[in-house]
C-alpha cells in the first residue's frame, strides 16, 4: 500500500509565532516609554481637561492677600501694598568708596552684606559689558581665541593669551601688534566706567635665552604690561584707577605642565575687587 506523500509548505512553527508576538509586545513598551519621555504642554492641558470633565473638580476658594503662611493670609483685608524700587546693574558702579564711608559703624556693616550680594552681579555686568564691545571688531572670530574672562577670589581677571602662530606682541618687542590695541581701546571705556581699581601683569614663556644682551623676560613682561597701561589710559582709565604694573616673567605660568606653552605667554588685567581709594583731604 503506497505510503501518502506529506504536504510541504507547512506553517511557521509555534516558538517563531511567540517570539513574533513577543517582539510586538516589546517594540510598543519602547513606543509607549518614548511617549512619556516626550512631553507636550498643550496635550497635557488637554487630558487634564478631560480628566476634570470625566471626574469633576472640587472649587477651592482662598482669600486674596499677601501670602503669610503656607500660602493662606491670616488677614481678613489685605495689607498695605506699596513698590519697592528695583536697582539696576549699572547703579553698583556709581556709589563710590567715599559716599559709603561718611556713614556709621551700622551703615558699614549693612554695605559689607550688600557688596558681598553686589560683587558678582557687578563683575557679571562688567564682563558682558566688555564682550559687547568686542563684538563690534570686524576680527572678533579671531580675537575670542585670545581672551580668557573668569571671577576668581580677587576679583574679575582679563587675560590676553597668545595662540599658536598668532602673537599679542611682536616676538622680543614690548610694542603690541594692531588688533591688540584696538582690543584694549574697546576694552578702555568699560574699566573707565568701574569704580574698582586694576593690575596689569605682564608674562613670558620659559627660556632661559634673553631677548637682547642684559634684556631679560622680567624687563620684557614689565615693558609689555606698562604698554597696556598707556593704551588704556589714553582711552580713558584714569591714573588712579591704576593699583599696580608688573612684569612677572615666567614664574607663574597659566599651564604649569608645559611652562614653554605660547598660551603662558599673556596680559593678565585684574578688575580688584576693592575700590579706589578716598582721595587726600586738603585741610583749609
Amino acid at each position: 500500500m503506497a505510503k501518502k506523500k506529506q504536504q510541504g509548505g507547512g506553517g511557521a512553527p509555534d516558538w517563531l509565532v511567540t517570539f513574533a508576538d513577543l517582539m510586538s509586545l516589546l517594540v510598543c513598551f519602547f513606543v509607549l516609554i518614548i511617549s512619556f519621555s516626550i512631553q507636550d504642554d498643550q496635550k497635557l492641558q488637554v487630558v487634564a481637561g478631560s480628566m476634570k470633565d470625566a471626574f469633576g473638580v472640587k472649587p477651592v476658594m482662598r482669600k486674596a492677600g499677601m501670602i503669610e503662611i503656607e500660602g493662606m493670609p491670616v488677614r481678613e483685608h489685605i495689607k498695605q501694598v506699596a513698590a519697592v524700587p528695583q536697582e539696576n546693574d549699572s547703579d553698583f558702579a556709581q556709589e563710590r568708596h567715599d559716599q559709603r564711608s561718611k556713614q556709621g559703624p551700622e551703615a558699614n556693616t549693612h554695605d559689607i552684606e550688600k557688596t558681598e550680594i553686589e560683587r558678582p552681579r557687578m563683575f557679571a555686568t562688567a564682563a558682558a559689558s566688555l564682550r559687547q564691545a568686542w563684538q563690534e571688531m570686524p576680527e572678533i572670530t579671531e580675537i575670542s581665541k585670545h581672551i580668557i574672562i573668569e571671577e576668581d577670589k580677587d576679583g574679575l581677571n582679563i587675560q590676553m593669551v597668545d595662540q599658536d602662530g598668532r602673537s599679542m606682541f611682536a616676538e622680543g618687542s614690548k610694542y603690541p601688534y594692531d588688533f591688540t590695541r584696538r582690543l584694549l581701546v574697546h576694552m578702555a571705556p568699560v574699566l573707565a566706567r568701574m569704580p574698582n581699581r586694576i593690575k596689569i601683569s605682564g608674562h613670558t614663556t620659559a627660556s632661559n635665552v634673553p631677548v637682547t644682551s642684559g634684556y631679560t623676560g622680567w624687563e620684557l613682561s614689565s615693558d609689555r604690561a606698562n604698554a597696556v597701561r598707556s593704551i588704556l589710559m589714553e582711552h580713558g582709565v584714569a591714573s588712579d584707577q591704576v593699583f599696580g604694573v608688573e612684569g612677572k616673567s615666567d614664574t607663574d605660568p597659566l599651564f604649569p605642565n608645559d611652562p614653554y606653552l605660547a598660551a603662558n605667554r599673556r596680559i593678565t588685567i585684574l578688575l580688584m575687587s576693592e575700590e579706589p581709594p578716598l582721595p587726600p583731604t586738603h585741610q583749609p
